[in-house]
């Protein structure tokens, strides 16, 4: 699309940084009356978002929250922030209902929802689309916001800065990527939607343009930060000696019954642990082996299975040079996510007024130190809407919107272990 033509010192009600899910989310439950500018750096299809694979979690029924909660804290290792993780399951049924009003396929067996079970999940809880969940879901949300009269959008354009008046954020510093313009915006609210950090690292799942600027303009204005070194590695991305981003096989493929195997052909590992544990025991076999890889064996799925729910993950086997319907495809870990971020409460403010920040740039507590597969997805959508909600209703009876350090707990809920978190459940439950 054609660049928005935009004034120097241009105002707007809303700026927001990144077009992925969670800032086009947040853009959509904005008022129509309020507007807003939404930049991203690169095209609009250059997040995120649109390569997620596997799917979107929801609580599959009201006796599906003790599993989920639990399953949720233990793949974190239970540093998971409570409060941010029972919001995300208490709504999710309802994000997924408003997913299909907009028109999202999401795959339905004798006409309801289909689920598919992902690595450290006790049951099956994940709605998707074939194999390309993430592109289902974001180019749906992108469709509505660029038919949005107060919303607009604008690719390839860098936030260099956020701009700040007596501690409170007043807009951002950006760069046209094209003509390499620098110019300020001003705005009543700034939303930091940036993504990960995957562009920093060798092997990575992300874009390369995706490079912690979010993370990087909040530490440079003295807005808390949490947990920079929470990464997670997907333990299974197409092995190549090529460079550039790593190509993901989704997690879902071991939900349905692939193995990981080594040289010998033989399991080293349950499939289904959580990402970091499976990622460990990944790289102790290439090393007992002084091997740069393992292979996952699809075969198991079903030839019907991987054709009708994987097809993307099947052809690029096949561009690269493997038959995955016939022989196992080599695999190796690679940076995929970003646990820590902009601290946020359950609005996703931060700790400076009129600063937002939501999706993977944010640190909410809802992972913990491993995000449970799937969960990013509707993590961003619920607390994007959140902020949206909180950037309608205006300032707090202070003046400013304030971080609500109650809600989030602040570090106290690092505290928590399986025994406590299990006490609070049969408690609610009671």
């Amino acid at each position: 699309m054609e660049h928005a033509q935009l004034q120097l010192n241009a105002k707007y009600d809303v700026v927001i940084v990144g077009a992925g899910v969670a800032g086009l989310s947040l853009a959509l439950h904005l008022p129509e009356d309020c507007r807003a500018l939404v930049i991203c750096k690169g095209g609009l299809e250059e997040s995120d978002s649109f390569l997620a694979q596997g799917g979107i979690c929801v609580l599959h029924d009201k006796n599906d929250f003790r599993s989920y909660y639990e399953d949720t804290m233990r793949a974190g290792h239970f540093e998971n922030n409570p409060a941010t993780v029972k919001c995300m399951i208490e709504h999710s049924r309802e994000t997924i209902d408003e997913l299909l009003s907009l028109g999202v396929r999401f795959a339905m067996e004798n006409g309801a929802l289909a689920y598919t079970r992902e690595g450290a999940h006790s049951r099956p809880r994940i709605v998707f689309h074939e194999d390309c969940t993430g592109k289902e879901i974001t180019s749906h949300l992108l469709a509505h916001a660029l038919k949005r009269t107060n919303l607009t959008v604008r690719p390839y354009t860098t936030m260099l800065d956020i701009l700040t008046d007596n501690g409170s954020c007043c807009g951002v510093v950006l760069k046209d990527n094209k003509s390499g313009e620098i110019f300020p915006v001003r705005a009543g609210n700034t939303v930091l939607a940036t993504g990960g950090v995957g562009g920093l690292f060798r092997h990575s799942t992300n874009f390369r343009i995706l490079t912690g600027d979010g993370l990087a303009v909040s530490l440079r204005h003295g807005v808390a930060v949490d947990h920079a070194d929470y990464i997670q590695f997907h333990p299974t991305t197409l092995y190549t000696k090529g460079r550039g981003r790593r190509f993901l096989l989704s997690e879902s493929l071991r939900g349905e019954g692939a193995h990981l195997i080594n040289k010998k052909g033989e399991r080293f590992v349950d499939e289904l642990l959580p990402r970091d544990v499976v990622t460990e025991a990944i790289y102790r076999e290439m090393q007992k082996e002084g091997s740069d890889f393992v292979r996952i064996d699809l075969r198991p799925v079903g030839e019907e299975t991987l054709l009708s729910h994987f097809p993307t993950i099947v052809n690029r086997c096949k561009k690269e040079g493997y038959d995955a319907l016939k022989d196992p495809v080599p695999v190796l870990p690679s940076q995929h996510y970003f646990m820590g971020g902009v601290r946020s409460d359950l609005f996703g403010r931060t700790t400076m007024p009129h600063l937002y920040a939501v999706g993977e740039t944010c640190c909410n507590g809802v992972h913990g130190r491993n995000r449970l597969a799937s969960n990013s997805l509707l993590e961003a959508i619920i607390f994007a809407k959140r902020a949206a909600e909180d950037i309608a209703k205006g300032t707090s009876a202070e003046g400013e919107p304030q971080f609500n350090a109650e809600l989030y707990s602040d570090r106290r809920y690092m505290k928590n272990n399986r025994q406590t978190v299990l006490k609070e459940i049969n408690r609610e439950n009671k």
